[in-house]
């Protein structure tokens, strides 16, 4: 069968590399549900109160909150691959102690140690898992996506079963578990370049003089502190065992994966980022409320914890995305100076809660909690006119969101060019010929148009692709195509995590330049994913004067109506 005729590689047929990277990352996403299923038995064997305990949580958040100021510092100049390597090994350390220990100090002290461990790796994984897969980010991001759904929903279900056999299980098993990790990682993940300049470990601390990028990480201090509330004390009047708390935690994990991956980029899409942030907000607040005023009713507490999940997997990615928008800074600066301010509200949060627990009743540390959701929604908005004007300025093509950079020189004007914008992904040279050939049959010249995008994925951002891999990809397409005699230019359109607003953008470079047609390929991260409100290729055809052609070398093409645009949603569901 000639290339032209292969069927897209699944994103799963990846290198060793790849798969040693996403199994640490289904671990590490397990660290924090894994413990929630075995807090009252901790209490309970350790003749604990709930506020000590909670201790676990604020230990292993605050250090890792202030170790995200460094990791970018340490990543520049060991390289990704060491600071993996150093990460996973003292997770494996720390959470073995944990395990062993036998008094409630010694596992703090030593969660501690693990939150170290777990700021290194989180800082690096996503970026490495880019850098390591074949056939493009799409497969990639698809890996790290189901890592963190099996991970989230997968860690309270291995907690609650091994939690059911002793207190120490769950720390046994992530020491275990991660120690597999380690080996797999030193075996098959490759070197990796460091940057060519170091991160000064100073650079978080100054971005947060930018004021969007401050008003964002307060937020996210407001709403960690409410989120981490409600996962360290909600377990209590729940009146569970372990296994059952495992269970429960996972229809959480379940609804926060769900709604991280798949249904936040339809909102964002639809309604705007600042929209559905406020919404978002103020659900979470009148879910607090339910389990504060419930907080006697096991049933009430339940239901209201399962249906938090839905809006803090929202809050957990959109939030993410407006802080790579409204950012000045290198992506990684800012997000680590997003992460220090979000996890030290969520590792104050437990400390505080179990102090105002002690000193009057359960239900106190919720209402607490629903009021620094309510609260988030000012300091959001004080920094709406930020977020408005990065997010249009987004779609003009101004530097802080997607852009358009021209690689050759632009068509001869009123040439009414066929324009087939394609991804770094296998497949990408058949979908610019499949174009080509449009483009030959209307007499019209081809322009290439690279899409680059940024992976945001829950709170984690990553570059896809080295500018100069970009640019040498539109280059090898235009050699290709000069070869067949077909005319044609080139551009890289770079996105942040938004796809609807690259989309945008590129249909407004098409009414600009008079384009014929645009023609887009089938995407590597599956119709599901495509054919979705918020996707590059729905803001497309919903944006676009012109006409969208769906080219497959497999099938004429077909032109992206209305109607087609329901039949290819509703097959791809």
């Amino acid at each position: 069968m000639s290339a032209s005729h292969e069927r897209a590689a699944s994103p799963f047929k990846q290198p060793k590399a790849v798969w040693a990277v996403a199994f640490a990352c289904v671990i590490s996403f397990m660290g924090i549900g894994l413990v929630d299923p075995i807090l009252p038995a901790l209490a309970s064997s350790l003749h604990a109160t709930p506020s000590q305990v909670s201790l676990l949580f604020s230990s292993y958040l605050i250090v890792t909150a202030v170790a995200m100021l460094i990791v970018g510092w340490v990543s520049s100049r060991l390289g990704a691959k060491r600071t993996l390597v150093v990460g996973l090994a003292v997770i494996v350390v720390f959470a073995a102690l944990a395990g062993t220990s036998g008094s409630i100090n010694g596992i703090v002290g030593f969660r501690a140690g693990w939150g170290l461990g777990n700021a290194l790796f989180i800082a690096t994984s996503l970026a490495v898992i880019v850098a390591s897969a074949s056939g493009g980010f799409g497969g990639a991001i698809i890996l790290y996506e189901t890592a963190l759904g099996l991970g989230i929903a997968v860690g309270p279900l291995l907690g609650g079963e091994l939690g059911a056999i002793s207190w120490r299980g769950p720390f046994f098993g992530v020491a275990v578990l991660m120690a597999i990790a380690l080996v797999a990682t030193l075996a098959f993940v490759p070197s990796l370049p460091k940057p060519a300049r170091p991160t000064s470990p100073v650079a978080p601390l100054k971005a947060l003089r930018h004021r969007g990028l401050l008003t964002l990480g307060i937020m996210a201090l407001l709403y960690n502190w409410g989120f981490f509330t409600m996962l360290g004390y909600a377990p209590y009047p729940m009146e569970l065992s372990a296994h059952r708390l495992g269970l429960v935690f996972t229809g959480w994990g379940l609804l926060v994966a769900l709604f991280s991956v798949f249904f936040a980029p339809r909102l964002q899409g639809r309604f705007g980022t600042a929209p559905v942030l406020y919404a978002n907000l103020l659900g979470l607040a009148v879910v607090m409320a339910v389990i504060a005023a419930g907080v006697g009713t096991p049933a009430v507490v339940i239901v209201a914890v399962i249906v938090s999940g839905a809006f803090i997997g929202i809050n957990n990615t959109l939030t993410t995305q407006a802080v790579m928008l409204v950012s000045p800074v290198e992506r990684p600066v800012a997000s680590s100076a997003y992460g220090f301010l979000r996890f030290i509200g969520g590792g104050l949060a437990p400390y505080v809660a179990g102090k105002l627990a002690d000193a009057t009743d359960l239900s106190v540390p919720f209402y607490v909690g629903a009021a620094t959701f309510v609260v988030a929604v000012p300091v959001l908005a004080s920094g709406h006119q930020l977020l408005r004007k990065a997010e249009e300025r987004a779609e003009e093509g101004e530097q802080v969101g997607p852009t358009l950079t021209p690689v050759t020189a632009p068509a001869a004007p009123g040439t009414a060019p066929v324009i087939v914008a394609v991804g770094a992904h296998e497949r990408a040279a058949v979908i610019v010929d499949a174009a080509a050939r449009l483009a030959r049959e209307s007499d019209s010249p081809l322009e290439v148009v690279h899409v680059q995008q940024t992976a945001v994925v829950e709170d984690q951002a990553a570059d896809t692709e080295p500018a100069d891999a970009a640019r040498n990809a539109v280059t090898r397409h235009l050699d290709r195509l000069a070869g067949q005699g077909v005319t044609a230019t080139g551009q890289i359109l770079v996105g942040v995590g938004d796809h609807a607003a690259a989309g945008r953008l590129l249909a407004r470079h098409a009414a600009r330049v008079d384009a014929r047609a645009i023609a887009v390929g089938r995407s590597p991260r599956g119709p599901l994913a495509q054919f979705t409100d918020g996707s590059l290729t729905m803001a497309l055809a919903h944006s676009a004067e012109c006409t969208v052609v769906l080219v497959d070398p497999e099938h004429d093409p077909r032109t992206l109506t209305r109607d087609a645009l329901d039949e290819l949603r509703g097959s791809a569901a």
